[in-house]
């Protein structure tokens, strides 16, 4: 997968309000579909389908604890969309900052004196 593909798989993967629900509870632990699946008025498979997506975005893994699969948070997918955010942070932190510049340029300036000329 390209960058310009994890970065669109990811951004996909957190636009669901219940796939950023589960990324919350699992920055807390990881936890087991059955787990994941608690607060929510869906079946198990139902929430299957948002892990699944989660994990193909590489925000979540499955791990392996004797009969149970617990599912873990994954930092890498994120870090690389926060990178690509920052960017455009930075972009208009310096645009604002020349904007900021400017304004306080103009009103040091005096006002140009508005006589009529006869």
């Amino acid at each position: 997968m390209t960058p310009s593909q994890r970065l669109d798989a990811t951004f996909a993967a957190l636009a669901d309000p219940t796939r950023r629900a589960i990324l919350a509870r699992l920055a807390h632990g990881d936890a087991s579909v059955a787990e994941l699946a608690e607060p929510f008025a869906m079946s198990q498979p139902a929430i299957s389908k948002h892990l699944k997506v989660l994990e193909n975005a590489g925000l979540i893994s499955r791990g392996q604890d004797a009969q149970r699969r617990p599912r873990k948070i994954e930092g890498r997918a994120m870090q690389e969309a926060n990178a690509w955010l920052e960017e455009y942070r930075q972009f208009w932190e310096r645009r604002y900052s020349a904007l900021d510049e400017l304004l306080g340029q103009l009103q040091a300036k005096p006002p140009k004196s508005r006589r009529k000329r006869h």
